[in-house]
């Protein structure tokens, strides 16, 4: 498998990801547009994330930040967070279990 053999899907609004899953994670590589915003949620996955390029405000339980690129945010089973692209962003998430909704 190569990476740039996955097709990318927009999984929101200027969210453009390529999904890798195991039997119990499921690895993203995100594409993030300048302005794109990801709406606060929360879900029962852990998440690893990782900015591999950009800058990228984050706001987990309350608390934001800005993390550039070699941050790596852990994020707890059903933690409220959200985030906005400060510029054109490449993320790297890795979730536990696997993410079904992004298969």
């Amino acid at each position: 498998m190569n990476l740039a053999t996955i097709k990318s899907k927009e999984i929101m609004p200027g969210c453009h990801g390529k999904m890798i899953h195991g039997q119990k994670l499921s690895w993203a590589f995100w594409n993030i547009e300048k302005g794109s915003i990801i709406p606060d949620h929360q879900h029962h996955h852990e998440q690893i994330m990782h900015v591999v390029n950009g800058k990228f405000e984050f706001t987990l339980n309350g608390n934001t930040q800005v993390y550039t690129s070699g941050d790596i945010v852990h994020i707890n089973s059903n933690s409220p967070h959200s985030g906005r692209a400060l510029t054109s962003c490449e993320i790297m998430d890795v979730f536990s279990p696997v993410r079904n909704e992004y298969r």
